[in-house]
């Protein structure tokens, strides 16, 4: 157990540093060619590595990690139960959208993200709809599970919630990626939301609250504890995506979305971190052993602050 959470530490590290000299290159070098000339031909090299392969990096090391903390938390069956839905339709649903423009609109995916499969889908795409789309569903539930509410009404609140939460994830996200002087891909009918077609967030909320509705399914085949004291991964993947998608936002200029994921995804993922948290009777801090540090005093997070 102990090397399972030493293997979650290293590699949600490695995602977030991936993602900040990710963000650094986009934002800081590449705009600035003249310093990329100077440097000596295995800098240059070097740089047009990171260009090519840092999307591919940060997406494994998340997908890996979050892969990790469920098999660890929940067991195996949980763990593909959730995964393999996860993978294979958010894969479907972007090769029909690449393909018809249906669900999210037309667009294409460029290049930096690995390879296509079919030519059409870098197949890191469907690995962060997992990593994602897990951490969000995992908080939305065991958030959730603290209330006096009916079975079936937590269930399908844990579906609905966990897909807004991907959804507005994307809201920050998706305009940056587009527009930033190396785009990701390029939406081929641009919209009204920031270049983006309104439309793409319906398919963002339906193809995950689908994958998240068959993962609900398996789950509810075998009953399992939810990891409420344990959620610190998760959290940490989501907060830290939603950091990275805001420097980029705030790179391109882009502030609405900015806020809006902020009302529909930040405020409502530390809420109901907070009621999984608060589960359990605990001290004010307790020391705990997470995936993400090891031996820290973690205190309940609210909005404003700590408590």
């Amino acid at each position: 157990m102990r090397r399972l959470l030493t293997l979650e530490k290293a590699l949600l590290i490695g995602h977030i540093v991936s993602m900040a000299f990710g963000l650094a290159g986009l934002l800081l070098v590449l705009p600035h060619p003249e310093f990329v000339a100077s440097l000596p031909e295995i800098g240059q090299t070097a740089f047009a590595w990171s260009m090519a392969g840092g999307g591919v990096v940060y997406m494994v090391l998340g997908m890996a990690a979050v892969a990790v903390y469920a098999y660890r938390t929940l067991g195996l069956w949980h763990w593909l139960g959730f995964m393999i839905p996860a993978i294979g339709l958010s894969l479907s649903s972007e090769l029909l959208g690449t393909s018809t423009g249906f669900p999210f609109g037309h667009y294409r995916y460029l290049s930096g993200l690995g390879y296509k499969i079919a030519g059409l889908v870098p197949f890191t795409i469907p690995l962060s709809w997992f990593y994602l789309g897990f951490s969000a569903y995992i908080i939305a539930r065991a958030g959730l599970d603290t209330l006096s509410l009916p079975r079936w009404v937590k269930a399908i609140g844990s579906i609905v919630i966990g897909a807004v939460l991907l959804t507005s994830w994307d809201f920050v996200l998706d305009p940056a990626m587009s527009q930033t002087a190396m785009p990701f891909w390029i939406w081929e009918q641009p919209g009204a939301f920031f270049g983006m077609p309104y439309q793409n967030f319906a398919g963002w909320f339906g193809t995950g609250a689908v994958f998240m509705t068959v993962a609900a399914v398996f789950w509810k085949a075998r009953p399992v504890t939810l990891p409420s004291r344990d959620l610190t991964l998760p959290f940490l993947m989501y907060l830290g995506n939603f950091g990275f998608a805001t420097i980029m936002s705030i790179g391109a200029g882009i502030y609405p979305p900015i806020f809006l994921g902020i009302l529909t995804g930040i405020v409502p993922i530390v809420t109901l971190y907070n009621l999984a948290r608060s589960s359990a009777p605990v001290r004010e801090t307790e020391t705990i052993v997470t995936p993400a540090l090891s031996s820290i005093e973690i205190p309940v997070v609210s909005v404003g602050g700590t408590k």
